[in-house]
């Protein structure tokens, strides 16, 4: 219980400031992933710490995206970063003409790819309050 309480208390993301060495691999993951999302224009990117909270995912990664092509092109990246580091994506939800919610499930790591009007329907973040979202800051 009480390192429970420890991981809800983390100071909010500010970039890859802390040693890899002393970030978990889904951590570090999935700090690499929400860096990647943004550095390709994904908006408002937020990665909530699950961990201690449910026993089936340790991050969530959430990302507005400005289009269905942008969906896919940061679907594209994603792929891409997993294959360079041997990752599996274990699901991905169905490519619709139509699609405005693109999940990657990545095991530990869950991505959320979502046009603002659904993000803000579904505020994912609000649903897990009150973890704390790490957000990714914008480059110099």
């Amino acid at each position: 219980m009480e390192d429970m309480l420890q991981e809800t208390e983390k100071p909010p993301f500010t970039s890859l400031e802390v040693a890899s060495s002393e970030l978990t691999s889904s951590e570090l993951t999935s700090s690499e992933i929400g860096e990647l999302l943004r550095v390709h224009n994904g908006q408002d990117v937020s990665v909530l710490d699950l961990r201690g909270i449910n026993n089936w995912a340790d991050f969530f990664i959430i990302a507005t995206c400005t289009s269905r092509a942008h969906i896919d092109g940061l679907d594209r990246h994603v792929g891409e970063f997993c294959r360079e580091r041997k990752i599996d994506i274990l699901g991905r939800s169905r490519k619709n003409t139509d699609d405005e919610w693109r999940l990657i499930d990545l095991g530990r790591i869950i991505i959320h790819l979502m046009t603002e009007r659904v993000r803000e329907f579904y505020e994912l973040e609000r649903l897990w309050a009150p973890i704390p979202a790490r957000q990714a800051e914008t480059p110099e």
